[in-house]
């Protein structure tokens, strides 16, 4: 989970980074209004609309970088270092809407908690919710070339 929040975090900053720059292209240009201020900063940092805009944003980008990652391939690379791999329970493949919905029931993690007490199938909130289950693969298996024998 470490690795992968490092890479989140990575992702958040690059998407909030690409966010500010429109912004203060916009403001700098007088496509948006500066509201009387001297400063883009000011105006992005006092405006609740801009702060939520960016919010959702980055927040859209960490999510994706989850969603997609699942969906292709049943991996994060944190997941990647550590030979786990997600894997559908049910007989349909792993769709966008299921790793999201998986991504949802984590509950920003507090999801894996779950597994300490559930001793019988050791699956976490979300993997029970979203009928998807995480295996250990072997070194051999985890090469994207092994995928499809596995």
């Amino acid at each position: 989970m470490i690795y992968d929040a490092l890479v989140a975090v990575a992702v958040g900053m690059c998407a909030a980074l690409v966010a500010i720059v429109v912004l203060v292209i916009l403001l700098e240009n007088n496509v948006l209004d500066k509201q009387g201020m001297e400063h883009s900063s000011a105006v992005i940092q006092t405006s609740s609309l801009y702060k939520t805009l960016i919010q959702i944003w980055v927040g859209g980008w960490v999510l994706g970088f989850f969603v997609w990652f699942w969906r292709n391939g049943g991996q994060t690379i944190g997941m990647r270092a550590w030979r786990l791999r997600l894997f559908s329970t049910t007989d349909q493949p792993l769709t966008y809407s299921r790793a999201l919905w998986r991504t949802l029931c984590s509950l920003c993690g507090l999801g894996t908690l779950l597994v300490l007490l559930d001793v019988r199938h050791k699956q976490s909130l979300q993997d029970h919710l979203a009928k998807t289950e995480m295996l250990v693969l072997s070194k051999e298996a985890n090469h994207h070339r092994s995928w499809g024998k596995v």
